[in-house]
């Protein structure tokens, strides 16, 4: 599913004109996101979290000529699903 698929489930389903559900979706990711930046950590009841976790450098190899490799640390936004969506997956 993408975001466009979601506009217009949304769409036909609140008989809202899609450009003004895309503009409000849109929003949604964008001010999750900008909160994921800012704050480094998200909650939202019944769905999930969001985190910035920070990973260690580590050695890797390449696949095609097998020489080791330095991956150097980074910073990864994980999603850890909230105890509602787990039930509704389970």
């Amino acid at each position: 599913m993408t975001k466009n698929d979601i506009v217009i489930r949304i769409s036909k389903e609140t008989g809202r004109p899609y450009k003004e559900v895309r503009r409000i979706v849109q929003r949604t990711l964008d001010s999750v996101a900008e909160a994921v930046l800012s704050e480094g950590r998200i909650e939202l009841r019944n769905f999930g979290v969001f985190e910035v976790k920070s990973r260690a450098a580590r050695k890797a190899r390449n696949p095609r000529t097998g020489a080791e490799v330095l991956v150097p640390p980074k910073k990864v936004v994980v999603f850890k699903p909230g105890r509602t969506m787990e039930e509704r997956i389970k």
